[in-house]
C-alpha cells in the first residue's frame, strides 16, 4: 500500500542514515553553487568542462601545464577560460589579444591574484607579487635606484666585463672535463645583482653562497609541485601535512635570514651620506620617512618599511639570478646542440672583436648573427611560458566576452613564440627568425619582457648580461657533449623552464694571454 505523500517524506527522512544526509546536502550545495555560478557568468568565454566547486582542477597539469594550454587553445580557440574552486581563469593567444590585455588595457589587468601559497611561504609585498600603491611605490623606489646604480650606463656595463672574466676562469678550471654549469652561471650572474644590491660579489668556491643559490634553485623547482599547487586549494588542509610545501617555506627562509642579516650588516656599517647599494638607499629613505613621521606626531603611513625592504631585495636578489642564469644555461645547452651556429657565431666573434679584448654592448650592432642566437634562445628557452599571472581589477571585456573582476588573466607567450604563421622554425632553434638580408631584425611576436606596465624591471640589465657573458664564453671556449652522451633539450617545471640538469664539456679556443679588464 503507497504512504501519503505527507507521510513518506518523514520517514524516510528518519530512516536515512547521518552520513547520506549529509551526502545528499552536499550534492545539493555543490549543484546549487554550479547553476548559480553559469547564472552569474553570461557570455563566458568557451573551455574544458569543469566540476562543480573543484572547477577545471583535474585537467591542469602542474608539470607541463603550457602543452596542455595549446591543446585547449587548438579545441577552444584564442580565448577560453577555466575555473580552479571558485576563481575563474582565462587565457588569451596572439599578439593582438595579448596587447588587448597587457598595453591597450594595461591598467585594468595591473595586479596579480593572491595565492594562500605566497601569504605562507612568501609575502605578497616588494615588487614582484604586491599591488596598488604599494606595488607602484617600490618600482618607482627601485628603478630610480637601479639608474643610480649603473643601469643602463657604462659603469654596470663594466661590472658584468669583470664578472664575465671569472666565470671564464672557473670554466677554465674545468679542463675540458665534463661538468654541470649550473652554479658557475648562477653564481656570475647573481654577482651582478648583488653588487648592486648587497654592494659586494661572492667567490666561486664560496661554500655558504653556494648553499644559498641551492636554496633558491629549489624554490623555484618546488613550486610547480604537486603539494605546493595543492596547497593553494586546501591550505587549511596542507598547513598540518608534511610536503614539498613544508620545504619550499623552509627554503624561502633560508634566503629571507640571509636577506635580514646583510641588511642588519648595512645598518650597523652605515657612516656614509651617500648610499652604496640599494639597501643603503632603502634604509635612507625608511629614515627620511620616520623623520617626517615624528615631525606629524607619528599620522603619516608609508609603505616604505623594514618588510618591504626584506621582500624588495629578494625579489631583486630571485629574479635578477634565476630568468637570466637559466636563459645562459639554455645558450649553452643549444651551442652544443647545433655546433654549426656555435661555428658561425665565434667565427662573427673573431672577426668583430678577436681575441684580445672583450665584448662590449657597443659591438653589438657589428655582430647581428650573435645577436639573433642570443634572441632565438630567448625564444626556444621559452622560460616563462605563460607570463606572470594578472588578475581583473573591474569588469571588463575582453574579445567580446564578459571578464568579471577578479578574473585571472594569463598570457599565452608559448603559443606566441612559437606561431608557425611567425617564425619559419617554430620548432627548430633557428637564428635567421631574427635576421633580414643579414641584418638584425626586431620581431613584434617577441615578448619574453612582457608588455606595458609590469614590463620586467630588469630588461635592460638582463639584455647586457645575456649578450656579453654569452659572447665572452664563446669568445674563449667551444662547449660540446661528453663522449657517448646524448644531450636533451628536455625542461625541468618551476618558476620558470629551465633545462634538465646536465653536463657539458668546454674546449679553450686559444693559448693567447688573459683578456684584460
Amino acid at each position: 500500500m503507497q504512504l501519503p505523500l505527507g507521510n513518506g517524506l518523514p520517514s524516510l527522512w528518519e530512516a536515512a542514515s547521518l552520513q547520506t544526509l549529509l551526502l545528499f546536502s552536499a550534492v545539493l550545495l555543490i549543484l546549487a553553487s554550479y547553476v548559480q555560478r553559469r547564472r552569474q557568468r553570461p557570455n563566458f568565454p568557451p573551455g574544458p568542462f569543469r566540476l562543480p566547486i573543484l572547477g577545471s582542477i583535474f585537467q591542469i597539469d602542474t608539470k607541463n601545464g603550457h602543452i596542455i594550454i595549446q591543446e585547449f587553445v587548438r579545441k577552444y580557440g584564442n580565448i577560453f577560460s577555466m575555473e580552479i574552486l571558485s576563481t575563474p581563469m582565462m587565457t588569451v593567444t596572439g599578439l593582438p589579444l595579448i596587447k588587448e590585455v597587457l598595453v591597450n588595457q594595461g591598467q585594468v589587468f595591473i595586479d596579480r591574484p593572491h595565492f594562500p601559497l605566497l601569504s605562507y611561504a612568501f609575502k605578497s609585498a616588494g615588487l614582484l607579487m604586491s599591488n596598488g600603491q604599494e606595488w607602484k611605490d617600490q618600482r618607482r623606489f627601485t628603478l630610480m635606484t637601479l639608474r643610480n646604480f649603473g643601469l643602463g650606463k657604462k659603469t654596470l656595463e663594466l661590472r658584468i666585463q669583470e664578472e664575465a672574466t671569472y666565470l671564464v676562469e672557473a670554466i677554465r678550471e674545468e679542463k675540458g672535463q665534463p661538468f654541470d654549469p649550473h652554479f658557475q652561471i648562477n653564481n656570475a650572474v647573481s654577482n651582478i645583482i648583488c653588487s648592486v644590491t648587497f654592494g659586494n660579489r661572492f667567490e666561486y668556491h664560496d661554500s655558504q653562497f653556494r648553499e644559498l643559490l641551492k636554496s633558491l634553485d629549489q624554490a623555484s623547482v618546488l613550486q610547480a609541485s604537486w603539494a605546493c599547487q595543492f596547497f593553494n586549494i586546501c591550505p587549511w588542509i596542507m598547513k598540518f601535512l608534511p610536503g614539498a610545501h613544508k620545504k619550499l617555506r623552509r627554503e624561502w627562509k633560508k634566503l629571507e635570514s640571509f636577506v635580514a642579516h646583510v641588511i642588519k650588516q648595512h645598518k650597523e656599517d652605515q657612516n656614509s651620506e651617500e648610499a652604496q647599494d640599494f639597501i643603503d638607499a632603502y634604509l635612507k629613505e625608511l629614515s627620511k620617512v620616520m623623520e617626517r613621521a615624528q615631525k606629524h606626531a607619528g599620522n603619516i603611513s608609508s609603505r616604505f618599511n623594514e618588510a618591504n625592504l626584506v621582500a624588495c631585495t629578494l625579489d631583486l636578489f630571485f629574479a635578477g639570478t634565476e630568468t637570466t642564469s637559466t636563459t645562459l644555461r639554455w645558450a649553452l645547452l643549444y651551442m652544443a646542440l647545433y655546433p654549426e651556429i656555435q661555428g658561425k657565431i665565434q667565427a662573427e666573434i673573431d672577426r668583430v672583436i678577436g681575441q684580445s679584448r672583450q665584448p662590449t654592448m657597443a659591438d653589438r650592432e657589428n655582430m647581428p648573427y650573435t645577436n639573433a642566437a642570443v634572441h632565438e634562445v630567448q625564444r626556444m628557452g621559452n622560460i616563462i611560458p605563460v607570463n606572470a599571472p594578472r588578475v581583473a581589477t573591474v569588469d571588463t571585456t575582453v574579445a567580446g566576452y564578459h571578464v568579471p573582476k577578479g578574473t585571472m588573466m594569463l598570457t599565452n607567450l608559448t603559443a606566441l613564440h612559437r606561431d608557425p604563421k611567425e617564425w619559419a622554425t617554430p620548432e627548430t632553434f633557428n637564428p635567421e627568425h631574427f635576421l633580414e638580408n643579414g641584418q638584425f631584425k626586431k620581431r613584434e611576436s617577441f615578448l619574453p619582457f612582457s608588455a606595458g606596465k609590469r614590463v620586467c624591471l630588469g630588461e635592460q640589465l638582463a639584455r647586457t648580461e645575456l649578450f656579453i657573458f654569452f659572447t665572452c664564453l664563446l669568445q674563449r671556449f667551444t662547449f660540446q657533449a661528453p663522449a657517448d652522451t646524448q644531450l636533451s633539450p628536455d625542461f625541468r617545471t618551476g618558476l620558470t623552464l629551465s633545462p634538465v640538469p646536465y653536463k657539458i664539456c668546454a674546449l679553450p679556443r686559444e693559448t693567447q694571454p688573459k683578456l684584460g679588464l
